[in-house]
């Protein structure tokens, strides 16, 4: 089959579009899937650049995010027959293969079947950023209706979805962008306020959209300063969940601590890399109550480029230079 091997540690030039032999099914509750396409992520990325999860493991084949069709089944699969079309959150570390090939083996409790009217190209950018925004909004900030929330980067890709599924929670929803276009894009998504951080300091802007008080949540997709900032744009008894981590100046942290901030984070990873079984069937679960949403017309993943699998180093390069709106996806051939 043809993947896109990672050969070394570096830049994107390390990823080589090779002929690999096809997994075989490694045990009897594993689906063999014949992959449409794949989600590029700013993880993959920094995987590649640090492979640090499995440094001694080499070549590998990232890759997390996939959707296809479930070509063969191990001997005690209950949950797909071939034939099925599936997406998935699995793999991608370096350990076992990823996404980024033609064919790939998911143990069938990962696997999720495919919002009916999407694309393999749409429901392959879903799963992380989908896992991440739940797991952000719903399990960390609890977000309730009526609540304020500040989302970083709302055209990005876990941006654009936490946009969306705040506003399924019935909360209201301010967003940070770099553009006008992206401005017309999250407000196409519901945000009720977008702040244009180039052009205005998104603490005052916030502090002034709430009347003084601060949000009630702010959702960090940037990290450094922004994080270490956001407390300043935070209620008292507010939160702040990131998704990175900063060290911040004593003065900021003071402010957490006299805001009584709580401050949550958010890394979908781990449970993959730790082998934490029930937390990964909690974010299957995710997959499938995102199927359901997206299949209502609720929530969608804008797909802002594809690129064929071939130009798997291309796609990591966009996703360093940002400025993608949604997600990069890799067509599988």
């Amino acid at each position: 089959m043809k993947a896109i091997l990672m050969t070394g540690v570096g830049g994107p030039e390390v990823l080589r579009y090779a002929d690999v032999a096809d997994p075989e099914i490694p045990s009897p509750h594993h689906v063999l899937v014949r992959l449409h396409a794949a989600g590029v992520n700013p993880i993959d990325t920094k995987i590649r650049a640090t492979h640090s999860y499995y440094p001694e493991r080499l070549p590998a084949i990232l890759g997390c995010d996939g959707a296809g069709v479930v070509e063969a089944v191990g001997s005690s699969v209950t949950r797909f027959r071939p034939g099925d079309e599936v997406y998935f959150f699995n793999s991608g570390l370096g350990y076992e293969p990823g996404a980024y090939a033609q064919y790939t083996v998911v143990p069938e409790y990962y696997c999720a079947l495919k919002p009916r009217h999407l694309s393999m190209q749409e429901a392959a950018a879903a799963p992380l950023v989908l896992v991440t925004a739940w797991e952000a909004l719903i399990k960390r900030a609890q977000l309730k209706p009526q609540e304020t929330i500040l989302v970083h980067g709302g055209a990005g890709g876990v941006g654009h979805v936490a946009v969306q599924l705040a506003k399924h929670l019935g909360a209201f929803v301010a967003t940070t962008v770099s553009s006008e276009t992206k401005a017309e894009f999250v407000r196409g998504l519901g945000a009720d306020h977008v702040i244009r951080y180039p052009e205005e300091d998104f603490v005052e802007a916030a502090l002034k959209w709430t009347d003084g008080r601060g949000v009630k949540v702010v959702l960090d997709t940037v990290g450094g300063a922004t994080f270490c900032r956001s407390f300043s744009a935070t209620r008292v008894y507010g939160q702040v969940v990131t998704l990175l981590s900063a060290a911040c100046e004593p003065s900021a942290i003071n402010t957490a601590r006299m805001r009584n901030l709580t401050v949550g984070y958010v890394q979908v990873i781990a449970p993959i890399y730790l082998g934490l079984h029930s937390a990964r069937l909690a974010q299957t679960r995710i997959l499938e109550e995102g199927a359901r949403l997206m299949e209502e017309g609720r929530l969608r993943v804008h797909v802002g480029r594809v690129l064929p699998l071939a130009e798997a180093a291309e796609a990591h390069r966009l996703i360093a230079s940002g400025g993608t709106m949604g997600k990069i996806v890799l067509a599988i051939p």
